[in-house]
């Protein structure tokens, strides 16, 4: 076993140009090299993948990797063969020919990973032919979609148990980045034959910046947060299709290279947009939800979400997008009290049942409370998924300088008195309206210019009353009232029993406005270039770019940022000093070794 082990770090330098594994996956490879089943729960970003493509090569055997996604098959096709190691794909999307040089290569045993999905798997006899084969290994990625628990719950994954017994019970290894101890169970009870080694990983990332700001003029934060990143990649993620659009053109006229991305457009527009984002840097994608998730880049600076996600899971997959390479990533999540709203009626107006209705209440009320946080982000955070964390972190917004918790309950009470006051019908903006003394032509024709809570809160300006609100109905003080697309508010028997002071509350008091003193994250600097390296680092950027055109495939596949960054520093000028920068093996130096050397040397006029 001692031997094999040896062989795997041989391997993660030779192939990958690793000098050591990342936390957490040496202990996973060496009890999948010994043959255990193993379930392994690992933030994004911590090289899932290596898990099940090392000792697939160590072994010389093949590993069936189920995948829900098409493009992320692909991509991880193609990157495997930029490593020199032998891998397919077998989709809707595979060509004949491609689908006969798979089979060529699995006649021949020369394949090492095949990438499929579940439905296909089972199709046509698959599984049954991969046994026949010999395959030795099958992978599970992204396994929380088996579980009913999880947030992203795929009936298809319910039949791999099955495909795994029609391929002899081998070995089952399963992966993902986000699972509870109740999702995990699930995996357990619905993906094995025998009780697997169950692995579970920190869930903290400290290289990325957590940051959240209630929604005040949106596209002003966006594009304000996106101004500390100048010639970065990124992702903006909105709620819908028409945001993807509006939030793409506003940031397009101010000058950023932002594409849109969602479903709804036609599939060479989508295919035009996310090769730009592969091949190229500093382009900006606005898009649902569902972008990202097959996308393999690991040099992503930020994440902005446009609108509060659906649940801790989906926000914390979303930002895990960012920073993959271990360096600094920021992220910014704007929230508002509409988003709550809409979050709420969604779940409500689900065809599903009262079980599954309440866990998905329970997961929004516990993203709403990340949200209006008064402490540490990374400690809610870790706390969500059964970490405990010592200690604030220093990297988020809160603890940067963070807004305690006050006694609230006289603004609250002035806030409940002028909902009750107007009828229980109206909504946040027409509240503040009242609290705020906004005499407004339709306020005057209800007569609640009148009533004895019109201007109670002339003290303060209508963003702090908004909040006030919002941070009611989060508390579930206030509930909405009546249907349509823009329902009042009315109290709730917690909202009575504040506003006649049978019990207090606390609130975050909502920070002032200031001007931005933060650290500005731009171009290299952020990642450990000095000044003087910054422009060799770009000058790598632009010979990796042209070769990534010239050989269509994404710019991290020929070398990633933090490989071009440590060449930046090293300066090789030749191929023995190449093999020292992380992230160059044996492959690499052969295909591009002899361009990124000469690219040095021009650079320095050598």
């Amino acid at each position: 076993m001692g031997e094999r082990r040896e062989a795997a770090r041989a391997a993660l330098k030779s192939v990958f140009g690793y000098d050591d594994f990342r936390p957490g996956q040496a202990e996973i490879v060496a009890a999948v090299l010994a043959g255990e089943d193993v379930l392994a729960v690992m933030p994004t970003g911590s090289g899932k993948s290596m898990c099940y493509q090392l000792p697939a090569i160590v072994d010389g055997a093949l590993t069936i990797v189920v995948s829900p996604l098409i493009a992320l098959m692909r991509d991880q096709v193609q990157q495997m063969w930029g490593f020199g190691v032998r891998a397919a794909t077998l989709n809707s999307a595979t060509s004949e020919d491609e689908a006969d040089e798979a089979w060529r290569l699995l006649r021949r045993s020369e394949l090492r990973l095949l990438f499929v999905s579940p439905e296909r798997l089972l199709a046509q006899g698959l599984a049954a032919r991969l046994r026949e084969i010999g395959a030795r290994r099958l992978a599970i990625d992204e396994a929380h979609c088996v579980s009913q628990w999880g947030h992203d719950f795929r009936p298809e994954y319910r039949e791999i148990a099955r495909a795994r017994s029609v391929l002899g019970n081998i070995q089952t290894l399963a992966f993902t980045a986000t699972a509870d101890a109740a999702t995990r169970d699930d995996i357990v009870e619905r993906l094995f034959e025998r009780r697997p080694r169950v692995v579970v990983h920190s869930f903290d990332r400290p290289n990325i910046a957590l940051r959240f700001e209630p929604k005040d003029q949106p596209r002003r934060q966006i594009a304000d947060f996106l101004a500390r990143h100048k010639r970065a990649s990124g992702i903006v993620y909105c709620a819908s299709r028409k945001r993807t659009e509006s939030i793409a053109e506003n940031l397009k006229g101010r000058g950023f290279r932002a594409l849109p991305y969602h479903a709804g457009m036609d599939q060479a527009s989508r295919g035009r947009h996310q090769d730009a984002f592969l091949q190229e840097d500093g382009v900006v994608v606005v898009a649902t939800v569902a972008f990202g998730m097959g996308i393999n880049k690991p040099d992503v600076r930020f994440v902005c979400h446009a609108d509060m996600p659906a649940n801790v899971e989906s926000y914390y997959q979303e930002i895990g997008r960012a920073g993959r390479d271990g360096l600094p990533a920021d992220t910014l999540t704007l929230y508002g009290f509409d988003d709550m709203a809409l979050r709420r009626r969604q779940i409500a107006e689900k065809d599903i049942s009262d079980e599954r209705r309440a866990v998905e209440q329970r997961k929004l009320e516990a993203m709403i409370g990340l949200c209006e946080a008064a402490t540490c982000r990374r400690q809610a955070l870790l706390a969500y998924f059964g970490e405990e964390s010592s200690g604030n972190c220093g990297h988020c917004d809160l603890c940067r300088g963070g807004v305690p918790l006050t006694d609230a309950t006289v603004d609250a009470q002035k806030a409940l008195s002028a909902v009750a006051r107007t009828g229980q019908r109206f909504g946040a903006a027409y509240i503040c309206d009242v609290l705020t003394g906004r005499e407004t032509e339709w306020l005057r024709r209800n007569g609640h210019s009148a009533i004895k809570t019109f201007g109670v809160g002339r003290d303060k300006p209508q963003r702090i009353w908004r909040s006030v609100l919002r941070q009611l109905f989060a508390a579930g003080a206030l509930e909405e009232a009546g249907e349509g697309e823009h329902p009042g508010l009315r109290l709730t028997e917690k909202g009575e029993a504040i506003l006649f002071g049978r019990e207090r509350i606390a609130l975050r008091a909502e920070p002032e406005r200031r001007a931005r003193r933060e650290r500005v994250l731009v171009d290299g600097a952020a990642v450990g270039l000095t000044p003087a390296d910054e422009p060799l680092f770009q000058h790598l950027r632009a010979v990796r770019g042209a070769i990534a055109r010239a050989e269509g495939v994404a710019a991290f596949m020929i070398f990633p940022d933090r490989t071009l960054i440590e060449m930046a520093k090293l300066r090789p000028l030749d191929l023995a000093a190449l093999r020292l920068v992380h992230g160059v093996g044996e492959r690499k130096i052969a295909a591009y070794g002899p361009a990124f050397v000469n690219a040095v040397r021009q650079f320095l006029g050598r």
